[in-house]
């Protein structure tokens, strides 16, 4: 049915329909050239333009970002480092407080075994003048028995007290030597 339409066309205009009209091509081929002159001038620039604001921007950003990446690394170092410097310092803190503490508890040692060597000490002389108390309580009243019992065997008193104090010394040096005697 195309080809019957196209066929009576042609019979009835001189020209070729599928082609147009000279005055049609002429004046389309004006138009082309008018907007093709306007974008060569006009919007090819400004196009050139934009791309070369976008890659100088896009350069700037990347440079930006390389200049970023490097501050990271050196502060990764620096990090790295300070964090080596710590750990190392908090081995230094620790054997420092390890020794600190085996010099105090040798310190405190050392002042513990004074305190009870002084303590002890102490004790001894506390001891030694007691048991020296006691000896001459002792002696003072078994020579004050010794005369009295001696007074009632030989049944007179014995009231000379340089006489009664000899007898009395030399009956306990008897007593002490007949005691170091059985041990």
């Amino acid at each position: 049915m195309l080809n019957a339409l196209v066929t009576l066309a042609a019979e009835e205009a001189e020209h070729n329909p599928l082609l147009p009209a000279m005055y049609d091509i002429v004046w389309s081929a004006v138009c082309f050239v008018i907007i093709l002159i306007v974008a060569w001038k006009v919007a090819l620039p400004n196009v050139a333009r934009m791309l070369d604001e976008r890659s100088a921007a896009i350069e700037g950003n990347i440079a930006k970002a390389d200049e970023a990446q490097k501050q990271a690394e050196a502060a990764l170092e620096e990090y790295t480092r300070q964090l080596a410097e710590a750990r190392t310092e908090a081995g230094e803190i620790r054997e420092a407080a390890r020794e600190d503490g085996k010099k105090i508890v040798a310190e405190a040692k050392d002042a513990a075994t004074a305190e009870a060597a002084r303590v002890t000490a102490a004790a001894h002389a506390q001891i030694e003048a007691e048991r020296q108390t006691t000896l001459v309580a002792l002696r003072s009243e078994v020579g004050t028995l010794a005369i009295d019992l001696a007074g009632g065997v030989v049944g007179e008193t014995l009231s000379d007290d340089a006489r009664a104090t000899a007898v009395v010394d030399r009956f306990l040096a008897d007593l002490e030597a007949s005691e170091k005697a059985a041990k």
